[in-house]
């Protein structure tokens, strides 16, 4: 039996785990429900929360907690969380840590490999971000694949005839769109476009203003240097976006909201499903010229499609629906939970990676332009900083192309590559993603030949290779962009501080017990850490001499025999001399 590959769609403002089961994609249980709020947290004792324990205290205890850190993905930051600072691919190791256990906890064995979603237009640096977060979260990431495409996938497992599918993807921080040829055997994505800083998120920001905008007007007051009050008004707004979805007028209402003015503010407020479409209007019609943008890629027209799938929870803004409707002509279609549908075809890719029967089969495109810059003719004059692309947006992944450049002078004896990513003919206009320096070209005249390759691969990591053709002389570089990737020494301190948060985490592992049991928080503790040895352990087993590596075998079953038969009296010794183990191993 082959090993399971679980799918995860992380997400913004929730994520979701899948599992194929008897040929079919099986959305999990994680926090009491399929949805998993992406959210981190320190609760008062410094134990970690994640999921909905979190999302419920952010808005009394912002300043430890984290929120959206989709949208920070590929960012140099350290984000704020009690006191301590944490890089976002840390904080969306947590979130996956915990989709993790719960795939364990349902599969009933251990799970290492996840395919893992990510949006059409994420970067290189946002995509190899994601890929630092799940071997932080102990997965390899075996595939990250296009959220639009994952959702074609899950709408169209059983689809006979080949069609053209309009992907309308409006998660809580990122939008998407892509045109996708589905059914039979194969599942192309023949273009993409969006935004990765539009969302749900931006619409509730909107409403958020708008009550500032009230408080002042009636209130004679300014909320906005209120952090608490600040965390109430978002969770507040957000049910109001929510419920403005199915009914035309939605209440705000929250008292004492500001208990320190004179005299302290109750906000009352009653916002129109009118009102708020007008709001958030720009960012739909921004929405709509970039479908219009993806269907140009696909050299296509609206008569063209077939059909449009909604994707992401934002798309339950009755406006959205009417406008894509009024703009292309046809119903979209939403039978599937936008929540849940990329996640299940997530679970699909993972299910043909691992060998699951099934006749899908997947080509994905870039969505980005990636050349370099050379020498050339301008508007009339030479130029040092024309833009030369090798491979094109939308171009099916993976790919390699490569192209031949000159030296400009007698006995040259280096050139510098730079890298861009974008579609503007001046380079300096694009984004620099990488550079590179080649030495020691031979002594000759102007002409010498260097040979420029780019390879991207299924997850969009771009490789370079600069080569003298003469010689054979080469110099090359992976682009995951430095700025954002992990060094192995911060990698492994970022597993430590990790491992420090999870052994003190009380809830993370709700699924591995036993349905209905109830063991005191000390007892969860001990759990959590147990587990987090044994995985501290298997990793220990592929350096370890002879002796050390019995020890750690029998030392690890132990602990697991007392996990598995809920001996907490013999967990305990067990996992002392475990540790006691690995930390001789470690130092």
């Amino acid at each position: 039996m082959s090993e399971t590959i679980i799918g995860i769609d992380l997400g913004t403002t929730n994520s979701e785990v899948a599992v194929i089961r008897d040929g079919r994609p099986q959305v999990l249980d994680v926090d009491g429900g399929p949805i998993l709020p992406s959210v981190v947290g320190l609760a008062d004792d410094g134990s970690l929360l994640v999921g909905r324990a979190a999302r419920n205290q952010y808005a009394l205890y912002p300043e430890r907690t984290v929120r959206s850190v989709k949208r920070r993905m590929g960012e140099d930051v350290q984000l704020a969380m009690g006191g301590q600072s944490y890089s976002p691919q840390e904080i969306s190791a947590l979130i996956l840590k915990r989709l993790k256990a719960a795939a364990e906890a349902h599969l009933g064995e251990p799970v290492h490999k996840a395919v893992i979603t990510v949006p059409a237009y994420f970067s290189d640096a946002q995509r190899q971000a994601t890929r630092d977060a799940g071997e932080l979260a102990g997965l390899e990431v075996v595939r990250i694949i296009n959220e639009p495409t994952a959702a074609a996938l899950a709408y169209e497992v059983d689809a006979k005839a080949a069609r053209t599918i309009l992907v309308y993807d409006l998660g809580g921080g990122t939008f998407d769109c892509s045109v996708v040829r589905a059914g039979g055997e194969v599942t192309e994505v023949l273009a993409s476009h969006g935004n990765n800083h539009l969302g749900g998120d931006d619409f509730d920001a909107k409403l958020i203003m708008h009550v500032l905008e009230h408080l002042r007007t009636e209130h004679d007051c300014d909320a906005s240097d209120d952090r608490a009050a600040m965390a109430r008004l978002a969770r507040a707004c957000e049910a109001a976006k929510i419920a403005l979805s199915d009914a035309p007028y939605a209440r705000i209402d929250e008292e004492y909201l500001l208990p320190d003015h004179d005299p302290p503010v109750n906000l009352s407020l009653e916002i129109d499903r009118e009102t708020y479409e007008e709001m958030i209007e720009g960012w739909i019609d921004e929405t709509l010229e970039a479908v219009h943008t993806a269907l140009k890629g696909a050299e296509l027209t609206v008569a063209d499609i077939d059909e449009v799938l909604l994707v992401g929870g934002a798309t339950r803004t009755p406006l959205i629906q009417q406008r894509l409707e009024q703009t292309l002509g046809m119903q979209p279609r939403a039978e599937m939970d936008p929540d849940l549908c990329v996640a299940a075809g997530a679970a699909i890719q993972a299910g043909v990676i691992a060998g699951e029967a099934t006749t899908a089969v997947l080509v994905d495109v870039t969505p980005y332009t990636f050349g370099t810059s050379a020498v050339a003719e301008m508007n009339g004059a030479l130029y040092p900083h024309c833009f030369v692309p090798l491979i094109r947006k939308n171009s099916p992944i993976p790919t390699v192309k490569s192209e031949a450049f000159q030296t400009m002078t007698d006995g040259q004896a280096a050139v510098d590559v730079r890298v861009y990513q974008g579609e503007d003919r001046d380079a300096l206009n694009n984004t620099l993603i990488g550079s590179f320096r080649v030495e020691g070209l031979s002594d000759v005249p102007a002409g010498n030949i260097v040979v420029l390759r780019f390879e991207l691969d299924l997850d969009g990591i771009l490789k370079v290779t600069a080569t003298e053709k003469r010689t054979g002389h080469e110099k090359h570089i992976a682009i995951d962009n430095a700025t954002a990737r992990f060094e192995a020494e911060e990698l492994e301190a970022a597993k430590g501080r990790l491992a420090a948060l999870m052994a003190d985490e009380a809830e993370i592992l709700d699924e591995t017990l036993a349905p209905g049991a109830a063991r005191p928080q000390e007892e969860q503790r001990e759990v959590v850490q147990a587990r987090a040895l044994l995985e501290k352990a298997e990793r220990l087993l592929e350096t370890a001499g002879v002796e050390d590596k019995d020890d750690l075998v029998d030392l690890s079953e132990t602990v697991r025999d007392a996990l598995d038969a809920g001996d907490m009296p013999k967990l305990g010794p067990a996992v002392a001399s475990l540790s006691d183990l690995i930390y001789y191993l470690e130092t």
